[in-house]
């Protein structure tokens, strides 16, 4: 006897931000969600900078050009924060 299982599929759908969260709905149905401080230029970010926002990577990434920010379903799914270049590059 077989086992059904949902073949992953960890493309963007759609992104939403919250007043603390970022939520990314990935193809199979699955939402990752996490703290908007882990990404510092998205917090800091405008409503409107958050609102604009284009699918990258073959469709397993996401790129706000308003704030030049890049994650990937990957990082997310790793539990891995944004780097917070200013602060890198005080250093």
């Amino acid at each position: 006897m077989g086992i059904l299982a949902v073949a992953a599929d960890e493309r963007v759908r759609t992104v939403r931000t919250g007043k603390h969260t970022l939520s990314v709905d990935l193809m199979d149905g699955r939402t990752i969600t996490v703290p908007l401080a882990w990404c510092p230029r998205l917090m800091n970010a405008t409503p409107k900078q958050r609102a604009n926002w284009k699918i990258a990577g073959a469709g397993y990434g996401m790129h706000w050009p308003d704030v030049d920010e890049d994650l990937s379903t990957e990082g997310l799914l790793r539990g891995a924060p944004a780097p917070n270049f200013s602060q890198q590059s005080r250093k």
